[in-house]
């Protein structure tokens, strides 16, 4: 892999004293995430570091397991850290699995910043320079106490349309946290990844389960069966919805007031700023702040306006 190189030439005793790191152009980079192809909600992601590549003149090559296995994506970052590679931008979607790959790309010294899934701690001991990402666990809880201070929820059901993810699990586990409740306990429900799927299983639990109080989804991914679920019942705005992330839908859904509101991680800052503060630190050395939490914030129907035209491009 390659090295921060120092320039070769000084031509000042200051720079003698200080060194001063390449400026070289066309640093190339790899981002690994953990999902897998059917999850389009990383095309946000993909833009932002398409924005870094054109305004930064470097190459960011982006890999994920197709299936979203976690063991193939331990064999990625394997894979990455032995290549070619100034630097690596990487998920943590399962730490048991990723803990060894990940602490031997630093040992190898591969520059590596953590983003999106995961936390800080665990970056920490994995020794990556910075962790960029929403604390998921904390967003959940903070979204629980919302909903039980605003609309007095004191249950719910959590569709989770990617079993397995960690990140995913503490968003629901955090949010009857906030609730108050002592454990999830079975309150998550497996509704698949597929769209057609995750609807029926939607519609299949809501009319089983007609006392439902409150309903929490994650990302578009299942925001989006659920809410033509819920329309198809004559359910749409009667239940209160809250979720992660947006698509167009559930903007709209917002502006009617169907969904309640939806924490936005702001993942613009978890590809371009980290693209962009990988490749300064390449070139220049620089210090960079060691975490940045990119969420929670919240879009409600009060100011969806203002993101509505960037959702599924930069938003």
């Amino acid at each position: 892999m390659k090295k921060i190189k120092k320039l070769a030439a000084v031509t000042t005793a200051a720079t003698l004293a200080l060194g001063a790191f390449a400026t070289a152009e066309d640093e190339k980079l790899v981002f690994i995430y953990h999902s897998g192809d059917e999850d389009f909600w990383w095309n946000t992601i993909k833009n932002t570091l398409n924005q870094a590549e054109d305004e930064m003149d470097i190459t960011v090559d982006v890999r994920n397991p197709p299936n979203g296995d976690s063991a193939q994506m331990a064999r990625i970052v394997e894979q990455a850290a032995a290549a070619d590679y100034d630097g690596m931008i990487v998920t943590i979607g399962d730490y048991d699995a990723l803990r060894d790959p990940i602490t031997s790309a630093v040992n190898m010294g591969m520059p590596v910043i953590t983003v999106n899934s995961g936390t800080q701690e665990q970056s920490e001991e994995m020794g990556a320079m910075m962790h960029i990402g929403q604390p998921e666990f904390e967003a959940g809880r903070i979204g629980g106490e919302k909903a039980r201070e605003e609309d007095g929820i004191t249950d719910f059901v959590c569709f989770n349309h990617q079993m397995g993810n960690i990140p995913l699990t503490d968003r629901c586990a955090g949010f009857a946290a906030g609730l108050g409740l002592e454990e999830l306990g079975d309150r998550m429900v497996d509704i698949g990844g597929d769209p057609v799927q995750a609807k029926n299983r939607v519609f299949a639990y809501m009319k089983a389960n007609p006392d439902v109080e409150a309903v929490l989804t994650l990302g578009p991914n299942g925001g989006d069966p659920t809410l033509q679920a819920l329309e198809e019942l004559g359910l749409a705005g009667e239940i209160p919805w809250y979720s992660f992330e947006l698509s167009d839908d559930m903007s709209q859904a917002l502006r009617d007031g169907v969904l309640r509101w939806s924490i936005d991680q702001q993942q613009f800052f978890q590809g371009y700023l980290a693209a962009n503060l990988m490749t300064n630190y390449l070139r220049y050395g620089v210090q960079i702040p060691h975490h940045i939490n990119s969420g929670p914030g919240f879009t409600t129907k009060e100011n969806i306006d203002q993101v509505s035209e960037l959702v599924g491009t930069f938003r």
